[in-house]
């Protein structure tokens, strides 16, 4: 947690814009290094308090959250779904460390909310990450609802390819067979089939996989449960995620 809770701190001193906020800042620290159950109470307080700015309740939230404390939940929830993607990275991170069972019911929803689709990079990791019953439905549903020609929001669906292949369920062999046709999915796409135990000379024409490579059972039956890595971070920021074209990124699916 150190060096995500360095970059968060970092990245929030850089936005202070009068002494008042600096004093509120040292004191947000001062907090979090004494780790005591009087300074989670207040940094909770933190959470509710009217007119607090919203790096002061990311901050407070985002202690919270890593230390499992609940009350945090639904303002990272907030900050997951936030027009900047490293405030949403940095949610993910936390929630991924909650252990709230409501964090992949709210991660499902705004992964599959078609009007949240430029902000839903950081909910489909987050998905990939928790393992929960919710995240290959939802994986599944939102890829197939990108696999269109011209949608911008191309990086959405990779991550989507790259978690179904990571949580190794059979379920997204037709999703992931049909994503092998669009260019900027297709080696992602590939590899998960094969992390499934699938190729795709083994793929009937409707997506389902043919009998021999259903008998042939490996990595693909559901157990592989190979580890997704810190929650939608990536190297800090989703990659191609540029100021300007939305966490999703802003280039179509050639067709």
């Amino acid at each position: 947690m150190e060096d995500e809770f360095h970059e968060l701190t970092d990245r929030v001193r850089a936005e202070l814009r009068s002494p008042q906020d600096l004093i509120a800042y040292e004191r947000l620290l001062g907090l979090a290094r004494k780790n005591s159950p009087a300074g989670r109470e207040e940094l909770a307080r933190m959470l509710v308090a009217v007119e607090r700015p919203l790096w002061a309740r990311e901050i407070a939230a985002f202690i919270l959250g890593c230390a499992g404390d609940k009350r945090a939940f639904e303002t990272l929830v907030l900050l997951l779904n936030y027009r900047d993607p490293v405030r949403c990275a940095t949610a993910a991170y936390a929630l991924a460390r909650l252990g709230d069972p409501r964090t992949a019911r709210a991660a499902a929803a705004l992964a599959t909310n078609p009007l949240r689709t430029a902000y839903a990079l950081h909910p489909v990791r987050l998905l990939a990450e928790l393992r929960a019953p919710q995240s290959v439905p939802a994986l599944i549903a939102t890829l197939e609802r990108l696999l269109t020609p011209h949608n911008p929001y191309w990086r959405v669906a990779l991550a989507c390819v790259e978690g179904l292949g990571a949580l190794g369920d059979r379920r997204a062999v037709p999703a992931l067979t049909a994503a092998v046709a669009h260019p900027r999915l297709a080696a992602a796409a590939a590899a998960s089939l094969a992390r499934l135990g699938v190729h795709e000379d083994a793929v009937a024409p409707d997506g389902t996989e043919a009998d021999g490579a259903k008998a042939a059972g490996g990595p693909g039956d559901g157990q592989d449960h190979v580890p997704y890595g810190r929650a939608g971070r990536g190297a800090g920021r989703a990659p191609g995620a540029e100021r300007g074209a939305g966490p999703g990124g802003g280039e179509g699916l050639p067709h």
